[in-house]
């Protein structure tokens, strides 16, 4: 199996990595064959990943329908890998090729699969192939800490004589999308999610990619998410704790499949993202208990004691989420502008194109900065078909404009800058 030549580029989502990931290590996990001889189990894997790895080759030279799965089969169409560089390990595995190496070396990603190392030119190339995807759809990455940010929680041990009536005030775990004060038995414990913070992540997965971040141990983190997400709407397998960071008592963006430039952090802890300020909105601590109090030296009665809450509708998260909005949309006014210079200046006219391809083409054209045109003009720069000898591409040869297959305009898309026509020119078939 193969993350480099076999994951999904054609639907690059950090869900459906962690969907495909998860299913391919799961069927060629050494508990899958009943084989008990090690030599033989051993053989059998590593020919069942190169059958997979031949497969899923066949697959993606098949089934590949995106702008992006086209550029990458022109632009590197010629670029033939006959030695593995080894992405990656599952264990002491090579992902891509299946053989066994020696040592440990990347980042762990424990929390995606457990055992699963990836190497930073793995890691980058997931990275730049999944946020195309979020551009494409308008998304950019949010990273959210738990503790005091969307929820406070106490040991049973630690309520006081003044807030033991929530004791009997708690919601069912049945169904806790209906519920915000929770008692966890089995771990001796009573968290409360701070108002608002359902419509705050409905709203907020229509902007951003979402990963839970906390101090917390997995379990713990784990137990947060079902009660913050209990449909695994927003953050699926995207759940990072303590135990999954590469530096002791800080948080790094290094276990985060986005890029840097395009992730915001809400956190409460200013001295936990070291590395990483200015991706940080700091967050108002919520302080429901009294054992929260106690902890940052407050010597003030908690929100339970005083039998109150934050304003639903004009509290921290409320406001937070409006400030989320300005930068979503801030960010991508920009972009758009950015956009727009690619092909500024280029006039554009379509020839024997493949009609239902066209408006998407000329869509993808005028984002960019383009004019596009129904009739030869003199002010055309460039005719964009899949034949040159037609009417169209004759004139542009006689006046001396250039003549480029779409893909012209699809690199310029993928790579954001006007690619060198030289390369996309249409020639006449013999």
């Amino acid at each position: 199996m193969s993350v480099v030549t076999d994951s999904p580029v054609h639907s690059s989502s950090s869900d459906d990595f962690i969907a495909f990931l998860d299913a391919e290590l799961d069927a060629s996990s050494p508990d899958s064959s009943p084989d008990k001889e090690v030599e033989k189990q051993d053989d059998d894997e590593l020919e069942s990943v190169r059958i997979k790895r031949r497969k899923f080759e066949s697959i993606e030279e098949t089934e590949g329908s995106t702008s992006e799965g086209i550029i990458k089969q022109s632009l590197e169409a010629s670029m033939e890998v006959d030695v593995c560089t080894h992405p990656g390990s599952f264990g002491n595995m090579c992902i891509r090729c299946g053989q066994k190496l020696d040592g440990e070396s990347g980042v762990t990603f424990g929390y995606i699969h457990k055992g699963l190392r990836l190497h930073d030119e793995e890691i980058s190339r997931l990275r730049n192939t999944d946020m195309k995807s979020l551009l494409c759809r308008k998304k950019l990455y949010l990273v959210l800490d738990l503790d005091h940010t969307l929820l406070n929680s106490t040991h049973l041990a630690h309520l006081t004589s003044e807030e033991s009536h929530l004791l009997n005030q708690t919601d069912s775990l049945r169904d806790v999308s209906k519920g915000s004060l929770f008692k966890l038995e089995h771990m001796n414990m009573m968290t409360k999610l701070r108002p608002f913070v359902r419509p705050f992540l409905k709203e907020a997965s229509e902007m951003f990619e979402m990963y839970i971040y906390t101090m917390g141990d997995r379990p713990y983190a784990l137990e947060m998410a079902k009660l913050l997400d209990p449909q695994g709407e927003y953050f699926n397998a995207k759940v990072i704790s303590r135990d999954d960071g590469t530096q002791k008592h800080q948080k790094g963006l290094d276990v985060v499949l986005g890029q840097e430039s395009a992730v915001l952090i809400l956190d409460d802890t200013e001295h936990a993202w070291m590395k990483h300020k200015d991706n940080l909105i700091l967050m108002e601590r919520y302080h429901f208990f009294g054992s929260s109090c106690r902890q940052f030296g407050f010597n003030c009665k908690s929100l339970a004691e005083l039998k109150s809450d934050e304003n639903e509708t004009d509290g921290a998260l409320a406001k937070i989420l409006k400030v989320l909005k300005q930068v979503h949309c801030m960010f991508f006014d920009m972009l758009s502008l950015v956009r727009r210079e690619v092909l500024s200046g280029c006039v554009i006219i379509f020839s024997r194109i493949v009609h239902g391809a066209i408006p998407s083409l000329r869509k993808m054209a005028e984002q960019m900065g383009a004019t596009c045109l129904t009739e030869i003009d003199p002010s055309v720069t460039h005719v964009v078909a899949t034949d040159a000898g037609t009417e169209k591409c004759r004139w542009a040869v006689k006046e001396k404009k250039f003549v480029v297959h779409p893909l012209w305009i699809e690199a310029a898309n993928y790579f954001w800058q006007k690619q060198p026509e030289e390369n996309f020119i249409l020639k006449k078939k013999q």
